[in-house]
């Protein structure tokens, strides 16, 4: 199979304890505790319900064309994020409603498409992040890639990398940083918790603030 048009096997998914442990945690804790450069921008998120996680099933398309992402949604199993790099070309919906149906209906965790997509008002319950949408349909003619690294809103997305997404956005996770990631957001959590605690009782400490500006050279 040549580079452009070929199909790889998805060798080894995230576990599905670990990606149950994920859901719930916040993509700004995981960015946070990811030193605050990495994650997908420019997307935008078209389902108004739920929290997407799930093992990244990755498409590279020509742009305009869906064939590949067809062939994916029939390859990927219950659980899996198909993670579509589309170029971000906007003139043509690389997927829809019935594509979504097929999808929801084997389990598949969600979308992430940097490209556009089309009925936009299927997918409220359904999990998916794309970066526009359009009224016009897509080609079937290839060519494409299917489970090959891919860079989406930014963020080079490896097959089989950890996908989270809620309302602030959507990122990829690295198997092996998975599960320290999942601690340090934790961490993050619990230690914003201490700090509402306090705004909300005597008032958290803002001395910082003043050391930060005298260290500048402002005080």
């Amino acid at each position: 199979m040549a580079p452009g048009f070929r199909i790889v096997d998805l060798a080894q998914r995230i576990d599905p304890a670990l990606v149950d442990a994920f859901r719930g945690i916040a993509t700004s804790h995981a960015s946070d505790s990811m030193n605050r450069h990495t994650g997908m921008f420019g997307l935008h998120r078209y389902h108004k319900r739920g929290y997407l996680a799930g093992t990244a099933f990755t498409v590279r398309t020509s742009p305009g064309d869906n064939l590949m992402i067809h062939h994916a949604i029939d390859l990927a199993q219950a659980g899996d994020v198909i993670v579509i790099d589309g170029g971000g070309f906007p003139n043509q919906a690389l997927l829809g409603e019935l594509m979504g149906r097929q999808a929801q209906k084997k389990g598949i965790a969600g979308f992430v498409v940097d490209g556009a997509i089309r009925d936009i008002g299927w997918f409220d319950d359904f999990p998916c992040y794309a970066r526009s949408n359009t009224h016009r349909g897509p080609y079937k003619t290839g060519p494409g890639e299917i489970n090959v690294p891919v860079t989406v809103g930014g963020q080079v997305v490896m097959p089989g990398d950890l996908v989270i997404g809620d309302e602030d956005g959507v990122l990829a996770i690295s198997r092996a940083d998975a599960p320290g990631i999942l601690e340090l957001a934790r961490q993050k959590a619990a230690a914003e918790e201490v700090t509402r605690s306090q705004i909300e009782g005597e008032g958290q400490d803002r001395s910082w603030v003043a050391r930060a500006l005298k260290q500048a050279g402002l005080t």
